[in-house]
């Protein structure tokens, strides 16, 4: 087997490993995955293995920009108003 398709391969057995990626971690890798969906070259299931990661990718980044900006809500909100 490849390297290329043990990776592919390996991505959905990964959640475990997803929920401790930092936002930039997880978007790096976001972007490799997409980046290998927009070359072509793999076969269904390899493409498929891909888009399940990025899926969680996906939502990996999402969830790290909704807390970001709830910190940033939650700041605004506790300043004092300046008159």
């Amino acid at each position: 087997m490849s390297p290329k398709k043990a990776a592919a391969n390996d991505a959905p057995d990964a959640p475990a490993a997803t929920d401790s990626l930092s936002y930039e971690q997880a978007r790096a890798e976001l972007a490799s995955v997409v980046e290998r969906l927009e070359s072509g070259g793999t076969s269904l299931e390899e493409s498929l293995a891909l888009w399940e990661r990025g899926e969680q990718l996906a939502g990996i980044c999402q969830r790290w920009l909704d807390g970001a900006r709830q910190r940033l809500d939650a700041a605004r909100q506790s300043r004092p108003t300046e008159a």
